[in-house]
């Protein structure tokens, strides 16, 4: 062999070498979503201050970042998954409001993050509630899940519903686990057990992946009514049962926590907490907190507006607070970026907003705005910095008799005009300043118009 040769193939082997070796040191990260149901943004230490105590969510804040500005683009139940895990508009999937037992749900075109991270050798698993399609094509074992386990849409779909028992009593509340039903008929016998059994099989899997990057997706069925826990817990908070539930959900952040420190995974790992929506205030006193208008159900900020922290020590400044407004369209192109993994090839709207997270300076929102809609009526937008959010014309349901004991109370249906608001000055959203702000307010028409023309069939908002 030639000298020149033999030189190039060392100089070949070292860099690979070198490369392996780098890997080995620096390992793509670890993602833990926890996402809950229905929770309220002041219902945990240190977003709000309830009765009961959140020690673990608030040990999650001290070890990480706390988002005061994290949107959510519809607040209901299939499309808030929907826009989390492929990172595209509901206007895009076409995924509005709650589906129902035995729906399809998610066209599969539309890549899942956990498909997105198993391109690049990811574990992938959800322990919990689903509510993306009860086919057998849009079920998780199809959609990117190595393992699950839960329901396959809200807790409240089933023969004991407060308002309409005969209807949902006609589909049977399942349990699923990796593909199979192992509980054919879910009953308050089982309920209370839901918060564990998912907390359980989520420690188990760290605990086997310690040798592999993984996804660990847990989308509580909890708080969504009706409300259960476990023995451990019931009674305990002093603050009704919804203080009881919340104290439990509390402890499944500690245990997810404990496995990653256990497994010395703990630095290696993005954990991040928020819920699918606002509370659902109708229930009275089984309903979560929140400081901005409205709630579940709605597109005022009681509804898009979640709680967020994010963890990832050494990266993430512990005990850091931020204004900066992102949305949860952006985690699968953030996520995918830091796991090394394509984007999927069909179209997401998202964006990578990892600097932005992370704090850098100069660091800017790549989006120029997030839509917001209510089941299939796009109803405006927010500007990517989150300082302005542009309502148009739209009716919403307001609550007019709170309910009580886990039965509902009614709404009534009010209007929201033409609206401007300032949300660093406003976020209760009161103060319409579209007529101080002309200019403003028409930068953000235009881009909801072409927003609408691109994934609405309906007449041009005013």
């Amino acid at each position: 062999m030639q000298p020149l040769v033999r030189l190039t193939l060392l100089l070949v082997a070292m860099l690979w070498g070198s490369a392996d070796q780098q890997a080995e040191e620096n390992p793509p990260p670890n993602f833990v979503i926890i996402f809950l149901d229905d929770a309220g943004w002041g219902d945990f230490h240190p977003f709000g201050n309830p009765e009961y105590p959140t020690p673990h969510v608030a040990e999650l804040a001290r070890a990480g970042c706390r988002f005061d500005q994290f949107y959510v683009p519809q607040a209901i139940c299939s499309a808030s998954r929907a826009a989390l895990l492929t990172g595209c508009y509901p206007g895009r999937t076409k995924m509005f409001g709650a589906h129902g037992p035995r729906q399809r749900g998610l066209d599969p075109q539309y890549a899942t993050l956990a498909q997105v991270l198993k391109t690049v050798n990811y574990r992938t698993a959800i322990f919990g509630k689903w509510h993306l399609g009860d086919h057998p094509e849009t079920r998780p074992p199809a959609r990117g899940f190595d393992e699950s386990c839960g329901l396959m849409y809200s807790n409240d779909m089933w023969e004991f519903h407060p308002e309409a028992p005969e209807f949902w009593g006609r589909f049977p509340l399942q349990y699923w686990e990796n593909g199979r039903i192992t509980i054919e008929r879910v009953t308050k016998k089982h309920q209370p057990h839901l918060t564990t059994w998912y907390t359980e099989k989520a420690v188990d899997f760290i605990h086997r992946s310690a040798e592999n990057p993984f996804l660990l997706y847990l989308p509580h069925s909890m708080p969504h009514v009706p409300l259960f826990c476990s023995e451990k817990f019931l009674g305990k908070s002093g603050a009704g049962l919804y203080g009881d539930v919340m104290m439990e959900l509390d402890w499944s952040v500690g245990q997810i926590v404990n496995a990653l420190e256990e497994t010395g995974l703990s630095d290696r790992t993005v954990v991040l907490f928020t819920s699918d929506n606002g509370p659902w205030i109708s229930y009275g006193d089984r309903a979560g907190v929140t400081p901005y208008r409205e709630a579940k159900g709605t597109s005022f900020d009681g509804g898009i507006r979640s709680a967020c922290l994010i963890r990832y020590p050494g990266v993430i400044k512990a005990g850091s607070q931020s204004s900066r407004a992102f949305c949860s369209l952006d985690v699968l192109p953030t996520f995918a970026s830091l796991a090394g993994a394509s984007l999927p090839a069909n179209p997401i709207d998202g964006k990578n907003v990892w600097d932005l997270i992370i704090g850098k300076a100069g660091a800017v929102n790549p989006n120029a705005y997030y839509p917001f809609s209510n089941g299939s009526e796009f109803q405006g937008v927010i500007s990517g910095d989150g300082k302005w959010k542009l309502h148009f014309p739209h009716g919403y349901r307001t609550l007019a008799t709170p309910g009580g004991g886990g039965i509902p109370g009614k709404y009534r249906q009010d209007s929201v005009e033409l609206s401007l608001f300032n949300m660093e000055r406003d976020p209760t959203e009161t103060n319409n300043v579209l007529a101080d702000h002309p200019v403003v307010a028409a930068r953000l028409q235009a881009l909801a118009r072409h927003h609408r023309d691109r994934f609405y069939q309906e007449r041009p908002p005013r």
